[in-house]
């Protein structure tokens, strides 16, 4: 055997949504036996030199007891962190020790995580790999155990294959074999139709709470909505994702890889519905930690963020807010590295009108026990600021027995759905995304105001003493209510219906 080899093998790290490539350098010499690893890697990745040596064991390959192994993940200012470099380590023993063809192994990027007895185990963040891959379009085939293969498999245009183990690796990198006999992960089932889905029929009355969902959902607007327990704000809000058009495919892959990147399961083409507690941090909202972890503003990417008792939130959680409703990503700077992930998601929030919830109630409760200062109080947790970037705000009051045991069932979410496609469909061809994503340069260019609307939006404006924020949220939603009306342009009944949408719970 020569003095010294050396073996390069292909894998990727996870920096923050991002998954640069990271070669996995391996070098066998003479000298004392040791084993060491190099490349800024955290606990979890020096912990490999035991699994690979166990599972190189137990898979009967032997292991070179009698070298000095060194094993480099470049470059070596990236973090590395997870199980993920185990594969590629195993591999890159076998081939610095001749056992394998290293031009084989270029044609491939791996990652696992193995047992002791060589068995590969999922890996966090795997769809997130495929889609960088594919971005380098480099040609490679990515490598992975079978189950994380059936994630990434989503991501077209790449060749994904799965594996059980080191040795069924192994053998298809073996002379006359080809990496072609590791099964080719199939791609998984998309969701099915929200079929199963909560629907909008089963709230009976509340169609003021329903016309207001109808518009958030057709102009991609924050919600917020205020009334006392039990008057179905929580019903309402959990219908909105069934109203919401079906995810695009690049959409679907991206909301899919930042669930993946928790080590949760994503479902394709499903929008997310995330509901954190109100104890919840701002870490827990909008992610961090070490490595940083997306938090649930962006596991709610295309889909919706539901604050229940948002007033009961730290201030710091709901203030870290303020930036993604504007910007759609969020930054997690860190004192040597920045991370960034997209956060493009619909808030909806629910709050009661003051502490005890009942005041304001016609129909049920036993009567506001609040004081003026202690209303003034619960409801200055939401800061102006914050409600500025609310598009919608709507009064949810309860709804009369009548209502509730007479009324004839509402329109179902299909119905509610198939306006809101079309008008999502007009603000596609006409600006290619929806309303509540334009800033001002974009919809100063695209409104088509009608004289009479214009002088209307002054006045409220003036007398509601509206910051300029809130003025063009209230045209993004009148130019939304158009949209839904097949209307070419704004009109003073649309302005109008925009500007009762901004006054339930004025900053």
């Amino acid at each position: 055997m020569a003095a010294m080899s050396l073996a390069v093998v292909r894998s990727r790290a996870l920096d923050g949504f991002d998954a640069p490539e990271v070669l996995v350098e391996v070098q066998l010499a003479n000298g004392l036996p040791s084993f060491t690893l190099v490349g800024l890697a955290d606990t979890e990745v020096k912990e490999a030199r035991e699994r690979v040596r166990a599972a190189l064991l137990h898979g009967g390959f032997g292991f070179p007891h009698n070298r000095r192994i060194t094993v480099n993940l470049a470059p070596a200012d990236l973090p590395k962190d997870s199980g993920r470099f185990d594969l590629p380590i195993a591999l890159g023993v076998l081939a610095a020790g001749g056992a394998l063809d290293p031009a084989r192994l270029a044609r491939c990027e791996f990652a696992g995580e193995l047992s002791l007895a060589g068995e590969l185990r999922p890996v966090r963040g795997a769809l997130a790999l495929a889609l960088a891959a594919r971005r380098g379009a480099s040609g490679r085939e990515l490598v992975l155990p079978r189950a994380s293969a059936s994630a990434a498999a989503a991501v077209p245009g790449l060749v994904v294959r799965g594996a059980s183990s080191l040795a069924e690796v192994v053998a298809a990198l073996q002379p006359g074999e080809a990496v072609t006999e590791l099964a080719r992960a199939v791609e998984p089932a998309r969701a099915a139709a929200a079929a199963a889905a909560p629907d909008l029929r089963d709230v009976r009355g509340q169609s003021g709470a329903k016309r207001a969902l109808e518009i958030a959902a057709a102009g991609a607007h924050g919600l917020l909505m205020i009334g006392p327990p039990g008057t179905g704000k929580s019903m309402l809000a959990t219908r909105l994702p069934a109203l919401l058009p079906p995810m695009e495919e690049d959409e679907a892959l991206e909301s899919a890889a930042l669930i993946g990147l928790a080590a949760a399961t994503p479902t394709f083409g499903q929008r997310p519905l995330r509901t954190p507690h109100h104890t919840a941090s701002a870490v827990a909202l909008v992610g961090g930690g070490s490595p940083p972890r997306p938090g649930e503003i962006s596991l709610a990417h295309g889909g919706v963020l539901f604050l229940d008792e948002t007033p009961e939130f730290p201030r710091s959680a709901l203030e870290a807010l303020r930036e993604p409703l504007e910007t759609g990503r969020i930054t997690i700077s860190r004192a040597a590295r920045q991370a960034s992930f997209p956060a493009r998601f619909q808030f909806v929030g629910a709050m009661n009108p003051c502490p005890c919830g009942w005041h304001g109630a016609r129909h049920a409760g036993p009567g506001c026990r609040c004081t003026p200062e202690q209303v003034a109080r619960y409801r200055g947790r939401l800061s102006g600021p914050l409600l500025d970037r609310i598009d919608l705000q709507v009064e949810v009051l309860a709804a009369s027995p009548d209502d509730l045991l007479g009324a004839p069932a509402d329109e179902p979410s299909a119905t509610v759905a198939a306006r809101v496609a079309a008008a999502r469909a007009r603000q596609q061809r006409r600006q290619g995304r929806p309303n509540g994503w334009l800033d001002a340069a974009a919809l100063d260019a695209r409104l088509l105001l009608a004289p009479a609307a214009a002088g209307f939006l002054a006045r409220a404006a003036s007398r509601l003493a509206w910051s300029g924020r809130r003025v063009h949220r209230a045209l993004k939603v009148a130019l939304t209510i158009a949209d839904l009306a097949a209307a070419d342009r704004v009109e003073v009944d649309h302005v109008a219906e925009a500007v009762q949408w901004q006054r339930a719970l004025a900053p």
